[in-house]
């Protein structure tokens, strides 16, 4: 075992996962820091749970190496791997107390009583369950079995937590709190969490990095203001976050920066090299968008369209225009900072979108990325 090696508490290599005919997992490599947060985000169906019961050991893959502190798991059963798993399910036993459920792994481990009860102990207070020790699962809430779930796993001090859509199961205002707590408790602990969702804002705002999956392939592995700013497929610039998109062909491309015809009289310049490609596609977001009334002037990174929609979302105003090329835009300014045009725009009113040279993102014709450091 290399020293390299256990920088990674996780590590696929070239792992492919079969259900019958149905390739889950699909030559993937992935290598886990030790002590970071990572998220494996993904519409279902994408591989991400696939990938998280191989690491528990739930699995086994069919090609390529899997280790967990640089050593060789496939094969070895879920009870001797240094990982532990938290469900969405809380799978507590609701016979015994709160202190009697967190203690159940260590008494399975043979661990004294008094030990036992002392860690367990801790784990309540990690989790901010103090002074519950003697309640039945019953009487607490959703949120807080769920915190009951995390010290039980926490408590076994595993060299690495799984946690398979723990939140799925709460409602909004508690799933951001626990959100919250979750990244707490990680930076506090410093245990490696590897996290399962297939929501994008839960994994952007706790994760140190994200795997975004799609047909059993990860499609890019970066931070989440990488993965936001800088998608690197198509797929990805869709699913993170809204995104619009033109496509065209090149007119210039020269000095790190390009000219594209999306037709209609709608010209994108922006940064970057097209990689000689004749047609191209680009993506910019609603919030890099602004829109005044009436038909201006025919610039580059402008376009006219009709006011289909307009929504207020509390601090924000979001916009649907229809361009004159037939797709749909989708603008959102901040109240606070939009211009007084948006507030006057209704649906059926004449409008001109503007964004500047830096919003379009180019989507390069990219494989999708399968290894990640």
């Amino acid at each position: 075992m290399s020293d390299q090696s256990i920088d990674y508490d996780v590590e696929f290599r070239a792992i492919t996962k079969r259900f019958g005919s149905l390739v889950a997992v699909n030559g993937v490599s992935l290598k886990v820091r030790k002590g970071e947060f990572l998220s494996l985000l993904g519409p279902s169906g994408c591989g991400k749970t696939t990938s998280l019961r191989m690491i528990a050991g739930f699995e086994q893959p069919d090609e390529g190496e899997l280790l967990i502190g640089g050593s060789d798991a496939v094969g070895i059963p879920p009870y001797r791997r240094d990982v532990n798993t938290v469900f969405q399910q809380y799978a507590l036993f609701p016979h015994m107390s709160i202190l009697d459920n967190v203690c159940y792994g260590l008494k399975q481990r043979k661990v004294s009583r008094r030990e036992r009860r002392a860690k367990a102990g801790e784990a309540l207070e990690l989790v901010q369950l103090t002074g519950r020790d003697s309640h039945r699962p019953a009487m607490l809430s959703g949120g807080q079995q769920q915190r009951v779930a995390l010290a039980r796993a926490l408590v076994m001090n595993p060299r690495v937590l799984l946690l398979d859509e723990p939140l799925g199961a709460l409602d909004l205002k508690l799933r951001k709190e626990m959100q919250i707590e979750l990244k707490r408790i990680q930076d506090q602990v410093g245990i490696t969490f590897i996290y399962v969702t297939h929501d994008q804002e839960e994994a952007l705002s706790m994760s140190d990095r994200v795997a975004v999956m799609s047909n059993g392939v990860i499609e890019q592995l970066d931070t989440p203001r990488a993965i936001y700013d800088h998608p690197l497929t198509a797929f990805v610039a869709d699913f993170i976050g809204d995104m619009n998109f033109l496509e065209g062909r090149v007119a210039e491309s020269a000095d790190g920066g390009y000219a594209i015809d999306a037709g209609e009289g709608v010209v994108v310049r922006g940064r970057g090299h097209p990689a000689g490609a004749a047609i191209v596609r680009v993506g910019i977001r609603p919030e890099r968008i602004v829109v005044e009334r009436g038909n201006g002037s025919g610039t580059a990174n402008s376009a006219r369209c009709e006011v289909l929609t307009k929504m207020y979302l509390g601090d924000q105003v979001q916009l649907i225009l229809r361009l004159a090329n037939g797709s749909e835009f989708v603008v959102r300014e901040q109240r606070t900072s939009a211009a007084p045009a948006i507030d006057s725009l209704e649906p059926g009113d004449t409008a001109t979108a503007r964004w500047d040279e830096a919003a379009p993102l180019l989507m390069a014709d990219l494989q999708p990325q399968k290894d990640g450091e």
